[in-house]
């Protein structure tokens, strides 16, 4: 029994070379398809009036699924280049499909779940939203997953099926809202006055709507009386217009005299007599 040498070695690199050019080509239409995507979603922006973060929700789930279709026509074609039939590659993917359909309940339940989040626009990429117990900014909305950074970095993947009760906190105008005590020794009125000269001073802040003024004295506690300030500001800025008006209140309040008091108790001893 004798090996055709030079036979194997033709075949082996034939197919060797079939395989370079498929990578090749693959590493050359991933790119230019996810650039294409990228182009015609951003250009229609500008036709169709579509806001920045629907762009970039789409985007992503248009680009993974540009990817998977990618992989198995890559995987056919290796299938080709092995001379091997497709048909039965088709077949087990039918197969794989009926099971998950029979037997992966959660993945189907995630897909239509994220179909409708997507079809609903209930959140998209970029927005600051609660959900399954997260707070954060959604980076990236799937059909299976989608992704939520919390404030101290930490990236959530979390099933779609378990995003419940969707709270948006990126649609509309938010309330920055500053409460700040005073000493019950100091006169209320003259530290409303205060306050108001500095909300006079923030309603040209274009970070502010509507606003702030002051709204009256909202709790008496323990060892302060409670003023409350509220306004409207643009969306993801109360918090910084918050810390700047607490700053902004606090130099006030030095300039005027107004003391902010730190908890106190006070304790009445009674004594009995014998």
């Amino acid at each position: 029994m004798s090996f055709n040498l030079e036979g194997i070695t033709e075949v082996a690199l034939g197919i060797g070379l079939k395989l370079i050019l498929l990578f090749i080509a693959y590493a050359i239409i991933n790119p230019i398809g996810r650039k294409i995507i990228s182009k015609i979603l951003h250009s229609s922006t500008n036709k169709k009036k579509i806001s920045e973060a629907r762009v970039l929700t789409l985007e992503k789930l248009l680009i993974n699924i540009y990817s998977y279709i990618l992989i198995f026509i890559f995987i056919t074609m290796i299938f080709g280049v092995f001379e091997l039939e497709i048909g039965p590659l088709i077949a087990s993917a039918g197969v794989v499909g009926l099971a998950i359909g029979f037997g992966a309940q959660g993945l189907v339940s995630d897909v239509v779940t994220g179909f409708f989040i997507l079809l609903e626009k209930q959140i998209e990429v970029g927005e600051y939203v609660t959900t399954a117990g997260y707070d954060g900014i959604v980076e990236e909305l799937g059909l299976r997953t989608t992704q939520i950074r919390s404030f101290y970095g930490t990236l959530n993947f979390i099933p779609n099926r378990h995003l419940e009760g969707i709270s948006n906190h990126s649609r509309g105008t938010m309330r920055a809202l500053v409460d700040i005590g005073i000493s019950y020794n100091d006169n209320i009125d003259h530290a409303m006055q205060v306050l108001q000269h500095v909300c006079e001073a923030f309603s040209t802040d274009e970070r502010f709507v509507d606003g702030p003024q002051v709204i009256g004295v909202q709790s008496l506690g323990s060892s302060d009386v409670v003023l409350r300030i509220i306004g409207q500001t643009q969306n993801m800025e109360q918090w910084q217009c918050e810390r700047d008006m607490r700053k902004a209140i606090k130099e006030a309040f030095d300039q005027n005299g107004i003391e902010i008091p730190f908890p106190q108790q006070v304790t009445h001893i009674v004594k009995e007599e014998a």
